[in-house]
């Protein structure tokens, strides 16, 4: 440990300089080549979303989930073979963390409780006497699609109460700016899971409200020193300021999704199984929240027209304010 600080000691003076550097980055300049990219992005997911679907766990889908383990890596086919010939044919067979550990999916019409996973471990030890069962769980159909519908629920609220907050606390093209921002996090971090075939369980739903609530901490940072500049900067577009704003703010955006990516990169590579989804829906919702509160909320609300008019108030005779350098 002393000698990695000794080794980390000598950079850290050119480090906080850097992160104390004031940029000066035209992010708005190339906001149309940014709106471009994000139609393109909530296209690809939408499309992603729509022909493959997501792969629902056994939260929302109802059904029985056995854990299974054996002593050296198995082969996934042969156990799909062996459960098929058993009458199992819609059994889903994967890796759960590693080659020796397995999960089984099945259908609520299969059966459930314990009868179903003592038959499922006495088809897999008639093939390797080895297998040993490690966990079940059941989730009735019912409490799977209560569980789904309170979730989206969960979403819509969360949008919109994000909509009202936003337009009282700044100006309602912020609010809008603001929402667009988080639908757009909310819908890439679905279509990534849908094209990689990760399951969407509560944790996952749990990791996206969590995105929802780091896209908008962000935002709002962005949008606060906004409408500081805006009543501070009185000869400035609105472009200007809000390019200054964002500038002003980078260094304080990067150190934080700097920090919280370290986390859920340890959670990802240390944190085993089950929660490496949430690990991972959350590392993707860090990175496109931070494109978004830099691009899509900040760009919205000046495609709407946003401007100074909107929030500084009108000035007092003889007051001086500050100009763009």
């Amino acid at each position: 440990m002393a000698g990695a600080v000794a080794f980390v000691w000598p950079f850290r003076e050119s480090a906080l300089n850097f992160f104390k550097r004031e940029t000066r980055i035209n992010f708005m300049g190339h906001r149309r080549h940014a709106a471009v990219l994000t139609a393109l992005l909530i296209l690809a997911a939408a499309g992603v979303l729509g022909l493959r679907g997501l792969e629902f766990g056994l939260d929302f889908t109802g059904g029985t989930l056995v854990e299974v383990g054996y002593p050296e890596a198995v082969d996934l086919e042969a156990v799909r073979q062996t459960l098929a010939d058993d009458g199992y044919d819609d059994a889903v067979v994967q890796a759960f963390g590693s080659a020796r550990d397995i999960v089984i999916r099945l259908a609520p019409d299969v059966g459930e409780g314990d009868a179903l996973s003592n038959a499922v471990l006495d088809s897999l030890r008639a093939a390797d006497p080895r297998a040993e069962l490690r966990r079940v769980e059941f989730v009735g159909p019912q409490i799977g699609e209560e569980l789904a519908e309170k979730g989206g629920l969960a979403l819509l609220y969360a949008l919109g109460g994000i909509l009202i907050y936003v337009a009282f606390r700044f100006e309602y093209r912020f609010a809008i700016g603001a929402v667009a921002a988080v639908l757009h996090d909310v819908v890439v971090t679905l279509g990534l899971f849908a094209a990689t075939g990760l399951t969407f369980d509560l944790t996952v739903l749990a990791a996206l409200l969590a995105v929802i609530g780091y896209s908008l901490n962000d935002t709002i940072v962005v949008f606060d020193r906004i409408r500081e500049n805006f009543i501070r900067v009185r000869k400035g577009t609105a472009p200007e300021v809000v390019n200054r704003s964002i500038n002003e703010m980078l260094p304080r955006t990067v150190v934080t999704s700097l920090t919280t990516l370290l986390v859920l990169v340890a959670l990802v590579a240390l944190g085993g199984e089950l929660i490496r989804g949430f690990a991972v829906a959350l590392i993707i919702g860090v990175l496109v929240g931070t494109y978004s509160s830099i691009f899509v909320a900040s760009s919205a609300a000046l495609a709407l027209g946003v401007s100074k008019e909107d929030l500084v108030p009108p000035p007092k005779e003889g007051e001086d304010s500050e100009e763009l350098p």
